[in-house]
């Protein structure tokens, strides 16, 4: 899980681990925000016609680098 995590969010992992967080809090802060974000990255959410048509776990708090990543898939696609 940790691998998994960190392929996505690798900057976040990096960050936690520096600042002396164990794998284990690193992890449980930063699993859910890596799913969200892997299912941004890919495309899932791309074309929704609404706010209302999106899965009630398409969003997660996330930092202004993170939204600038998803942005930078949306503008390639």
């Amino acid at each position: 899980h940790c691998l998994s995590v960190r392929a996505v969010c690798q900057r976040e992992i990096d960050c936690d681990r520096g600042n002396g967080y164990s794998w284990k809090i690193t992890l449980l802060r930063n699993y859910w925000k890596s799913k969200v974000k892997q299912e941004w990255l890919s495309g899932k959410y791309s074309n929704i016609p609404s706010q209302n048509s999106l899965p009630g776990k398409s969003m997660y708090p996330m930092d202004v680098d993170t939204w600038g990543e998803i942005l930078e898939a949306e503008l390639e696609r």
